[in-house]
């Protein structure tokens, strides 16, 4: 019986509360994602600063280029804007010119598909759908000889619409609008109440009219998105864009630096990376004007 008493009144060990342990420091435990994300973005920069270095180099040449330039000035670029044979701020406007054209009617023909297959109720939607799908497994290069054989054939036609024009090359650029545009239009469509537009046809409003007045305006933020998507792809773009472009005052920024390039890679480097260091600007600023609405309709289009 005294054993058992002494057994009972032998204080049994517990365990510290949670907040009594010994907690590790937030910053002994993510130390190394700092430093890794450190190393990402260094590298990342590398081959900015050594564009920035190029451009600014005032010999202008690949050979003598550096990471770090060891001396400063402006002659890249004052050699990019006065060479004659080489009309750099052409070929700014033009790239600007298709690149803004094809983004709108991409998103116009994209935004009135996409409309059509999520309000619309039609034999073939779902099979539509899945062949648009299916269409994106293809690569773009299988195209390009048909392409180049039906424009060739329209120029004989209609001049402005055939090879080295810029409509050309945009009506060309208007054919893959769809696809992947599509569907990630129709995901957002697919938030947007239909409530709204059976309150509208009450009201008699035609299917256009809700598109044209109501709907647009609700999806502003995919809009967007997809303008500014296509607007980077086609103002970046090369291979079709050099298929169909031949004189120097018609082609495009990609065209015409590669040109620059091609006829002497070390004399004219200096030009070319003040070239690239300019073509960049268009896209930051559309980045840093739109990036609200680009996360926004990236984020809410991909829910349904």
């Amino acid at each position: 019986m005294s054993s058992l008493t002494q057994t009972l009144a032998t204080p049994v060990a517990t365990e510290p509360e949670p907040s009594a342990r010994r907690r590790v420091p937030v910053s002994g435990r993510v130390w190394w994602r700092h430093a890794l994300a450190i190393v990402a973005l260094l590298w990342s920069l590398f081959p900015i600063v050594f564009i920035l270095s190029a451009a600014l180099n005032p010999s202008g040449t690949l050979s003598t280029s550096s990471l770090l330039p060891t001396k400063i000035g402006m002659d890249n670029f004052d050699a990019l804007f006065n060479d004659q044979n080489r009309p750099f701020l052409e070929w700014f406007k033009n790239s600007m010119v298709i690149s803004t054209v094809g983004a709108l009617l991409a998103v116009f023909i994209g935004a009135s598909a996409a409309y059509a297959f999520s309000r619309m109720r039609f034999v073939g939607r779902r099979p539509g759908m899945l062949l648009l799908l299916l269409l994106q497994m293809f690569p773009a290069l299988l195209t390009f000889v048909a392409m180049y054989i039906t424009f060739a054939a329209i120029g004989d036609v209609i001049p402005m619409f055939g090879l080295n024009t810029s409509l050309g090359l945009i009506l060309a650029y208007s054919g893959g609008a769809m696809g992947a545009n599509v569907w990630l239009l129709k995901g957002y469509f697919d938030t947007v109440p239909r409530e709204l537009d059976e309150a509208a046809k009450v009201d008699g409003a035609s299917h256009a009219r809700i598109f044209f007045t109501m709907t647009l305006r609700l999806v502003l933020p995919i809009l967007i998105t997809v303008f500014m998507l296509t607007f980077i792809g086609l103002f970046n773009e090369f291979l079709l864009a050099s298929i169909f472009l031949r004189d120097v005052d018609s082609q495009t920024l990609g065209v015409g630096l590669n040109a620059m390039l091609k006829a002497d890679r070390n004399r004219y480097f200096g030009q070319f990376c003040a070239g690239a260091l300019l073509v960049s600007i268009p896209v930051v600023l559309l980045y840093l004007g739109f990036q609200k609405q680009l996360v926004g309709g990236l984020t809410q289009g991909s829910v349904k």
